[in-house]
């Protein structure tokens, strides 16, 4: 018999050919079907042919009379090469076959299936090769004792793995805080458990510590929705009563209609504390998204200051941070003017004001009130009653209409130099439209306050302001009837008398 006849015939039995073409097969589906599992397939496979090739080097060998050695080295590529079949098979069972049969058991179970069949596997071939595993197991107790002290702590992580499963403590996805760590739970295995953090980091914990330390859950409570509540602090003077600032903030955050802000619980603003010369508010509400806590803390913080700043209410700093600057007397004589002139500058482009003198002007400009909305701010509640203008300085805002059918109608999109409200204004008529912030929005308000001076020093201004409130009132009308409301137009003259003399009997003229 010939050298290779020799080896070919020692490495070569009946299940090479099947067992080659299932490593293969499994090797392409997996390949084919699961894109993120392609290196390990592709690791697996290169291990079954090394395995493959150790059998036909353990042929060489006994072809050159190392009989012993060649045995042995035949048996762990046997072994070997059921190993990776075996983690073929699990990948395939686990992560194709039962997800699109709606079952996704955790990646422990897994593990520990894939474990015991390399075990069992390893114990088939040692008794397939005449060894007496009874006696084996008879004689080396001390050995399995020393065996098991060297591994108590991969046994509890095993152990703890299947007690984070078995009674839900953690489940895929939830979020964690471990220490100072808080992270996205997004694998859990036989040994430890992966949490993605949000600074693109993948921290591994051991499961036993898990089990034996304390962790949080977070966002999770028995039988409600995965929300999280967070806490906005800021102070404000002590000289504004808790109820004015908490119903500003509140509302503003309720009728923002925030993205990943729930709304039960409702946000609740409250006083906290009193110290320092100020006084410390927080408003709490209820994050939906764990993941996009800092910005929608940004966001409702914007929120909450610009609530305050429409309503004159200041952010301050705590005394011991606050830093008092004296002002150059003509450096604040100089800004002062630089803003009045803005604000005339502003009025100049509204319509309404188009008759007034510049020392009109100038005395309403001293009435305007800086108005922020933010992007998703309610500035104008179709029905509400509100006896003021607004000027937008820097922003887009949309106008639009509820129809009787609760069907929303957009009218337009107003941006800079454009204005709103000047029927509620000057005749105390409930808001036709609402109007919403697009984008964060700069305003002047005025009031009916602010223009009652001018008003009663010259009456006759009713009759040009009229003249332009029956204007925008039939446009508003033309496309009340577009959106398909029902609108009983009245003549110009009619109109133009009945608002003329709304106005009178509004400011007492």
């Amino acid at each position: 018999m010939s050298f290779w006849h020799t080896a070919i015939e020692f490495f070569w039995h009946e299940e090479f050919l099947p067992v080659m073409v299932i490593a293969l097969c499994l090797t392409f589906l997996l390949y084919h079907f699961l894109n993120d599992t392609r290196k390990n397939v592709l690791n697996t496979l290169t291990f079954f042919i090394a395995c493959e090739f150790l059998r036909f080097f353990s042929g060489i060998l006994f072809a050159l009379q190392f009989v012993s050695t060649a045995n042995i080295l035949r048996e762990v590529g046997a072994i070997g090469a059921g190993i990776a079949i075996i983690r073929l098979w699990g990948i395939l069972t686990f992560r194709f076959v039962l997800p699109r049969a709606y079952l996704t058991p955790p990646r422990i179970a897994e593990d520990i299936f894939v474990i015991v069949a390399y075990a069992a596997w390893g114990l088939v071939r040692l008794r397939f090769a005449g060894l007496d595993l009874g006696s084996i197991v008879a004689t080396s107790a001390m050995i399995t004792a020393v065996v098991a002290f060297a591994m108590q702590d991969t046994l509890g992580n095993i152990l703890g793995g299947l007690a984070l499963q078995l009674d839900n403590s953690i489940e895929i996805g939830d979020w964690i805080k471990v220490d100072d760590v808080t992270g996205r739970v997004v694998d859990i295995r036989w040994r430890s458990t992966l949490v993605e953090t949000r600074n693109w980091e993948t921290v591994v914990f051991p499961n036993s510590q898990l089990m034996k330390g304390k962790f949080l859950v977070l966002g999770r409570r028995m039988n409600q929705p995965v929300q999280l509540r967070r806490w906005i602090w800021f102070n404000v003077n002590l000289n504004i009563t808790p109820t004015k600032v908490a119903g500003t903030v509140e509302d503003a955050i309720v009728k923002a209609n925030l993205a990943n802000v729930a709304k039960t619980p409702a946000p609740s603003c409250v006083l906290m504390e009193m110290d320092k010369g100020c006084a410390r508010y927080a408003l709490r509400y209820w994050l939906t998204n764990l993941a996009v806590d800092d910005p929608t803390d940004a966001m409702v913080r914007w929120h909450i200051y610009a609530a305050l700043e429409r309503d004159g209410i200041k952010l301050v700093l705590e005394e011991h941070s606050m830093h008092l600057i004296k002002e150059n007397e003509k450096f604040e004589e100089m800004a002062q003017r630089h803003e009045l002139e803005r604000r005339i500058k502003t009025l100049h482009r509204v319509e309404l004001f188009a008759q007034m003198s510049d020392k009109e002007l100038k005395h309403l400009a001293t009435h305007l009130k800086y108005a922020p909305f933010a992007r998703g701010d309610l500035i104008s509640k179709q029905g509400a009653i509100a006896h003021w203008l607004y000027i937008i300085i820097n922003g887009d805002a949309e106008v639009y209409v509820e129809a009787s059918d609760g069907t929303k109608h957009t009218l337009n999109v107003l941006s800079k130099g454009n204005f709103f409200g000047e029927m509620g204004m000057m005749t105390g008529a409930p808001r036709s439209a609402s109007v919403l912030a697009k984008t964060d929005v700069e305003c002047y308000r005025l009031d009916k306050a602010g223009f009652e001076g001018i008003m009663q020093a010259r009456p006759a201004i009713a009759e040009e302001v009229t003249h332009i409130l029956v204007e925008r009132r039939a446009e508003l009308d033309h496309v009340l009837q577009d959106a398909g409301e029902t609108i009983k137009l009245k003549e110009t003259r009619v109109q133009h008398n009945e608002i003329l003399a709304t106005i009178k009997g509004f400011f007492g003229l």
